[in-house]
């Protein structure tokens, strides 16, 4: 069938952190009090996590595109970071509802740190950009240019394309008594023009907008460009005929981008959601980017009209917005990229002639599947298995949520057909879900006329579960369930740039927890007693913690005892101070944590033997895995959460434990080399401080995580015979 796919309010283009804006949401959480001796302060862990992406930009061991790709990564993650996390501090003041943070900050003082930090490292993402990328991409032939370095044949075709392709798209907007000051969208790039009337010799002031809706690198030639910008500003005089131009400055705006629905106070969550979309739009301004060579009368002007401060301004060299570069980044220069990686089929997943997909069924009622993303295909698994669903007339049932999806999603195709073959189709789709709203109440009205049944998840809690059940009629005539719960969306195109783990399994147990789970999203049960899950926010925090305490207790007896766990984040306090105890026992334990972490590791009498590393490169590592030595009989669980207060407290989240012992052993081998000395990290220490290690102690230089992973994925792909084990 025909994709149906909904409009998008951006560009389609990848996010190396997708999710950001979602792990900054704990605005309204609860705390404890102060305690800076404890706890970390997470702006300044999220804010380390950012140079950690600078780093990798500034990086000249890695190849020079993907440097490009990490420096519109920095710029993104930034703009997301403004509109939701500081513009939410500077509600939390305008409120009066300003609580001290655990690390001991104020939300005024965390500000100012944002403030001082933000614009130390937008100073080195531009200087970066300029000093060094610049350069290094007019060495290998790839030229981005100003309007006034064209050649005359170039210059002759930009300006056919101005007339023919721009100038149609243009507003310009002019400001005085009778032209009030226009509203600033959010993001977009601007043109501040100073004019002067040739008769009056009165000067004006007056704004155009660069159209989002064109490429801003314009190709003038092979890798050769010009930015849009610089193409209207040379096309002035011609918007603002018997007008002299005096001056021309690009600026840009970030809003408060967050979303305040009241749940229980609206009859209809949907349409509710879509009022507040709208408003959106309008949000105040957080931050004022301009170039650095704005006269002082214009930024004046800026700063009074949109009421931005000072410490909100940042003024650079330009050109802004450099979270546009991925066009640059995408060109098809392998040489100047990684080396090339195409996901394959997991070996279980194969036919006999290692071809084809395998039956799917077939394969799980021997044993269960661990799926690792990107290295294992998304396609061939994840996506064949709900596909194999939609089209097996033995299958009655499939239920679903959705989180974040694509815009041309094969898995809601499917879907949408199994509920057109007369199946029962359930879809749990969260709405909420941060700027994927729109996208999302779109695909929830194509499935609901195609018959599926959609439910929005609980009232109050947004659903990020990953979870996917079906129900088959065997030929014997049972039933059986199968299910996947894993920690990434069912998003095919972010599967090939996220590190996620899944578990595909018919496992009675597991089946019938996830159909429980279902049942207590879709009806009014109030179930939360699971032999094989975890669910926030009833018994999650609770079960970790319990995990935790017990290794204290074992290692307290004198028994073995250790803790392992990957995650994005890790900002709860009642965990942190679980595993604090844990350490004062003597457990042994190792952290690896993507982004933020407001855990203190190795300080004395406190954290000596916790570890926290963190890892970031080419793929963005998001799985989450737990596990706990339990006195010789390991515990290993995977899922949707992170340690945090939203995840555990205002969320439906799902950890499935792991009771297949082949698949506790590769999650186990992938914490492993994540965690092993030779491995290339960040280490966190005592002071907040995170060290890049590249060199081991012999001097050598370590190994890329995500390398190591990709060879050995390579090298079972080519010699599937122990496929059991694979």
């Amino acid at each position: 069938m025909t994709s149906q796919q909904p409009p998008s309010t951006v560009p389609d283009v990848p996010r190396y952190a997708e999710e950001l804006a979602e792990e900054l949401e704990d605005l309204g959480a609860p705390g404890p009090g102060p305690a800076p001796d404890r706890f970390l302060d997470r702006e300044a862990s999220w804010l380390d996590y950012s140079a950690r992406v600078l780093e990798l930009a500034e990086d000249t061991s890695v190849p020079l595109l993907e440097r490009v790709r990490f420096a519109a990564i920095f710029a993104t993650n930034l703009d997301e970071f403004f509109m939701v996390r500081v513009a939410g501090l500077r509600r939390r003041i305008a409120t009066g509802i300003a609580v001290t943070a655990p690390s001991g900050l104020s939300p005024r003082e965390q500000l100012d740190l944002i403030s001082r930090r933000s614009h130390e490292q937008v100073e080195r993402h531009v200087r970066v950009f300029r000093d060094d990328l610049l350069p290094r991409l007019r060495d290998e032939g790839i030229c981005l240019l100003h309007y006034a370095e064209l050649t005359a044949d170039e210059e002759k075709r930009v300006d056919e394309l101005f007339e023919e392709r721009v100038y149609p798209v243009l507003t310009p907007l002019a400001v005085d008594p009778a032209h009030p000051f226009p509203y600033i969208s959010g993001l977009s790039l601007n043109l501040a023009v100073v004019l002067r009337d040739k008769d009056t010799g009165r000067e004006h002031f007056a704004r155009v907008k660069v159209p989002p809706v064109l490429p801003r690198y314009v190709e003038v030639g092979p890798s050769r460009f010009v930015l849009l910008e610089d193409v209207i500003a040379a096309h002035l005089p011609e918007l603002f005929p018997g007008l002299d131009v005096l001056e021309t400055h690009t600026f840009r705006v970030t809003r408060n981008e967050d979303l305040e629905v009241e749940e229980e106070d609206v009859e209809n969550l949907l349409k509710a959601l879509e009022r507040e979309l709208l408003r959106r739009r309008f949000g105040p301004p957080v931050r004022l980017e301009v170039e650095e060579t704005m006269s002082r009368r214009v930024l004046e002007l800026l700063l009074r009209e949109l009421g931005v401060g000072e410490p909100e301004l940042y003024q650079v060299p330009g050109p802004l917005d450099l979270g546009s570069l991925w066009p640059i980044a995408d060109l098809d220069r392998p040489q100047l990229k990684f080396e090339q990686f195409v996901p394959t089929t997991h070996p279980r997943l194969r036919d006999s002639d290692g071809q084809q997909v395998a039956n799917i069924f077939t394969a799980l009622r021997e044993s269960d599947v661990l799926v690792h993303h990107p290295y294992d295909s998304f396609a061939t698994s994840v996506q064949a298995f709900v596909e194999q669903a939609a089209a097996d007339p033995a299958v009655l049932a499939l239920k679903q949520t959705l989180y974040r999806t694509s815009g041309d999603s094969p898995i809601v195709d499917a879907l949408i057909d199994a509920a057109e073959a007369g199946k029962q189709v359930l879809v749990v789709v969260e709405i909420k879900a941060r700027f994927d709203e729109q996208a999302n109440i779109k695909w929830a009205r194509a499935l609901e006329q195609a018959g599926c049944h959609v439910v929005y998840g609980m009232v109050g809690l947004k659903t990020h579960a990953k979870t996917a059940l079906v129900v088959r009629q065997e030929p014997d005539g049972s039933l059986r369930r199968y299910a996947h719960i894993g920690t990434g969306n069912y998003n095919p195109k972010t599967a090939r740039l996220y590190e996620d783990v899944g578990l595909l399994t018919a496992d009675e147990q597991v089946g019938a927890d996830v159909a429980d789970l279902f049942n207590h999203l879709s009806g009014y049960t109030k179930h939360s007693d699971y032999a094989t899950l975890l669910v926030a926010p009833d018994t999650m925090r609770d079960g970790i913690i319990h995990r935790i305490d017990r290794e204290a207790a074992n290692a307290r007896a004198g028994r073995p005892a250790a803790i392992r766990l990957k995650v994005n984040s890790l900002v709860d306090e009642q965990v942190i101070d679980a595993m604090y105890g844990a350490s004062a026992a003597g457990v042994c334990i190792d952290a690896v944590v993507r982004g933020m972490c407001a855990l203190r590791p190795g300080v004395p009498g406190l954290s000596d033997t916790i570890r926290v590393r963190s890892i970031v490169g080419r793929f963005l590592e998001h799985s989450r895995i737990f596990s706990f030595h339990n006195d010789g009989a390991p515990e290993v669980w995977l899922g949707s959460a992170d340690m945090m207060h939203r995840n555990l407290d205002r969320r439906v989240e799902a950890l499935v434990e792991i009771r297949d012992a082949a698949v506790r052993e590769q999650l186990t081998d992938v914490l492993d080399i994540a965690m092993d000395d030779t491995t290339a990290c960040w280490e966190l220490g005592p002071d907040g401080e995170w060290s890049r290690l590249l060199l081991d102690s012999e001097g050598r230089r370590r190994v890329d995580f995500q390398g190591t992973l990709i060879h050995r994925h390579a090298a079972q792909s080519a010699d599937p015979r122990d496929q059991r084990a694979s």
